[in-house]
């Protein structure tokens, strides 16, 4: 056991005494050692991946059991939020590893985050089991989140030098930027299973959180009262959601990184990532969810779209292709597996708020264009793009 004490204690004061010397108050912008740039975002790296599992095991805990501040899906989010605050200070004191725009971003999102945390439990305190996760308390909770990975991939952007680790990492900033969207349409993919398990007669929820629930609603537990706790958002939200927020994540992915099938690498390490934790769920007695498979169909046609070189025909025709895509692979997935009921009348109104949305993406310049002083020069937006 010594010698496990002792090799902990060289290798932290080894790790001290590199860190001291850039402990040193600076502006945002100035220029970051290559060896601290990658200690600061691999740390970024960490950090989400904890908040990503506790997010996950989150949403499963919530469908089986009653609501625990401190369960264990809330500690490995807290694990990685502590990670967050830390290097929130550490930009905002040194002025390494960011801009000025970067920095308010993730400070802004850090400090929406921590008020949303209180807010929230606030609110379970006064409104019970708030099951669904489209409320206003845990809105904020997304939007604090978004604000700060879309700061960490523009300091990411603006500091890292160019090559493969480059493109890499924004890829994989990407695709947290990605779960954090899409997670309250979670609700539905678990929803849908949780129904499926009542009609089954073994239902995942326990009989202390159907009580619960159906005493806040003011009926008996029947499946009505089931489908009303597992479903409880109107059938157009989910396909417009994944429609118009998740391509457009993809969208902007595709473009920042400039690789060819960027829309598709991103889309396919959050699916792959779904896939990956739902044997491990099951194996745990945990709900299950149903796996949004069929945005890798609608991913292809973002990376397809930019093959076009036109860019108000390419957010024209990628947002009707992207948009069949959906809704074609969302039926597709509902006839071969499962998926959470979707209104297929409310495309026409995906397609069009994509398409503006894409072509305003297309007319704005790529973060960095304009460096801030200090950051390091970076290709005009209209550069061609590498291709693999």
């Amino acid at each position: 056991m010594r010698p496990v004490i002792s090799r902990a204690r060289d290798t932290a004061t080894r790790a001290i005494e590199w860190a001291l010397p850039y402990w040193t108050r600076g502006p945002a912008g100035r220029e970051t050692p290559a060896d601290l740039l990658r200690v600061l975002y691999f740390g970024w790296v960490a950090a989400f991946c904890l908040k990503v599992l506790g997010a996950s095991w989150d949403v499963s805990w919530h469908f089986k059991w009653l609501r625990d501040d401190l369960a264990p899906p809330h500690l490995l989010n807290s694990a990685g939020t502590a990670i967050v605050v830390t290097l929130v200070i550490v930009h905002a004191y040194t002025g390494y590893g960011v801009d000025r725009t970067a920095l308010r971003l993730i400070q802004w999102g850090t400090g929406i985050f921590l008020i949303a945390v209180p807010i929230d439990l606030i609110n379970h305190r006064v409104n019970g089991l708030d099951i669904t996760s489209w409320s206003p308390s845990h809105a904020l909770l997304y939007i604090g989140t978004a604000f700060m990975i879309a700061g960490v991939i523009r300091g990411w952007f603006v500091s890292a030098p160019h090559g493969r680790l480059r493109s890499v990492v924004l890829g994989g900033l990407f695709a947290f930027f990605l779960e954090n969207a899409l997670f309250p349409s979670q609700h539905q993919e678990y929803g849908i299973l949780e129904i499926a398990s009542w009609d089954r007669g073994q239902p995942y929820a326990e009989p202390i959180l159907m009580q619960l629930a159906a005493d806040q609603m003011g009926r008996p537990i029947d499946r009505g009262m089931v489908v009303q706790f597992s479903l409880p958002v109107p059938e157009w939200v989910y396909p417009v959601w994944f429609g118009v927020v998740a391509l457009l994540v993809l969208v902007v992915a595709r473009r920042l990184v400039g690789w060819r099938w960027t829309a598709t690498a991103v889309a396919g390490g959050y699916v792959a990532y779904r896939a990956a934790i739902w044997p491990l769920l099951v194996a745990a007695d945990f709900p299950p969810s149903a796996v949004p498979f069929f945005l890798m169909l609608a991913a292809v046609c973002v990376d397809v779209a930019f093959m076009i070189r036109l860019p108000a025909a390419r957010a024209a025709l990628g947002a009707l292709m992207a948009t069949a895509a959906v809704y074609g692979g969302l039926a597709a997935q509902q006839a071969l597996l499962t998926a959470p009921p979707f209104m297929v009348a409310s495309a026409p109104v995906a397609a069009v708020v994509l398409g503006a949305a894409w072509f305003g993406v297309e007319r704005r310049r790529r973060p960095g264009d304009q460096a801030a002083p200090g950051a390091l020069p970076l290709p005009s937006a209209e550069a061609p793009a590498p291709s693999t």
